[in-house]
């Protein structure tokens, strides 16, 4: 007679299981260094993918020229933001003294508001002001020796994600090789068509957050230019720029428009362009996004919340960016391997399941 395959209990595989994602947290706490840039990279060599496929194959160029150039090409278009946004900073240095007598009667009036409500009268005010100043500049040097190596590691770790670039684009062919090597030939389909879908969806998703920004600085440009903003520009580029953050991003977006409209304006166009923002990250979420990117990552918005908390905890900012392209790489291959189909769907949602049973009817 042939021995029962043992199971082993619910509580046990479930311990396996959360001492795995423990390891797991902490590999990846851990080697924050090498994986974060790779990660990055491994996104923009998708996106750049066609660029350098077209250069290799229609312009008959090099494998590695061809992917130096797609690299090239993506500096130029980062670069080219950086400078709008350097050019509405360098007009807001030209108005500096402007600036400080305008932020110097929203101070006073800010004082004579905290005076008139809390009943703080203006010399226990500078008395406060005074000994804050004098502990920021008691920890100057050390806030400047922090702020110095911040940068570096910052520039740093922008080149690692170029040359993470660079040698995944170069490798592709390699790397696909050796992830379809790796599984038994029976499951050669299913990994094909993962790595086809990742590198597709992944593709749209990228390019639909670029379309989603460009639309969203436009329309905050137009808007802040039509009530009389001094930097629509600056400000709608920020708005657009920062809208890419899910759902901590358009509260960035609002504090920084309303703290640079607030030193160069007045309340009324402060509260304006708050209410404006607010109603702009309305349309976007509620038409926008759901059109541009809504169909590329399905993924329901309990499970992309917690996934950008996880991020945040794990690596910060950017694990916050890289939160719903892993959490969507997830999904691809859950819905594609059968005993992994109901994690899938909790990534998703009922919306799969409706249009599943939709078309099952019409096929009837």
């Amino acid at each position: 007679m042939p021995a029962k395959k043992l199971i082993a209990p619910f509580y046990e595989r479930l311990a396996l299981i959360l001492i795995g994602l423990c390891v797991l947290g902490y590999l990846v706490v851990m080697a924050k260094e090498l994986i974060d840039p790779m990660i990055f990279g491994f996104l923009f060599a998708v996106l750049l993918l066609p660029v350098s496929n077209f250069f290799e194959k229609k312009c008959r160029l090099p494998r590695s020229a061809s992917s130096f150039i797609s690299i090239l090409l993506l500096v130029g278009f980062v670069g080219s933001i950086m400078y709008l946004i350097g050019a509405q900073i360098t007009n807001i240095a030209n108005d500096w003294p402007m600036l400080q007598s305008q932020v110097k009667e929203s101070v006073n009036n800010l004082s004579d508001w905290v005076q008139n409500t809390f009943h703080i009268n203006g010399h226990k005010q500078i008395t406060y002001v005074n000994s804050a100043a004098d502990k920021i500049m008691a920890s100057g040097t050390a806030v400047l020796g922090t702020t110095f190596g911040a940068v570096s590691s910052l520039v740093l770790f922008y080149v690692f994600i170029l040359i993470f670039t660079f040698f995944i684009l170069f490798y592709r062919r390699l790397l696909f090789r050796f992830i379809t090597w790796v599984f038994s030939e029976e499951n050669r389909q299913i990994v094909v068509d993962i790595v086809e879908n990742v590198q597709r969806i992944l593709r749209q998703y990228i390019l639909g957050l670029l379309i989603e920004m460009v639309i969203v600085a436009g329309m905050a440009i137009t808007v802040f230019y039509i009530i009389g903003i001094k930097y629509a520009a600056l400000l709608g580029i920020i708005v657009g720029v920062f809208n890419i953050i899910p759902y901590i991003g358009i509260f960035s977006a609002l504090l920084l428009s309303t703290v640079v409209t607030f030193a160069t304006g007045t309340i009324s166009q402060t509260l304006t362009v708050a209410a404006c923002t607010i109603g702009i990250h309305i349309v976007d979420a509620n038409f926008l996004l759901p059109a541009v990117v809504g169909s590329k990552v399905r993924l329901n918005a309990l499970i992309s919340f917690i996934g950008i908390v996880i991020g945040e905890m794990i690596w910060g900012l950017s694990g916050m960016f890289l939160s719903i392209p892993t959490i969507a790489i997830f999904k691809i291959i859950f819905d594609r391997i059968e005993s992994l189909k109901p994690w899938g769907y909790l990534l998703g949602g009922d919306y799969e399941y409706k249009e599943t049973a939709q078309k099952k009817m019409k096929t009837e």
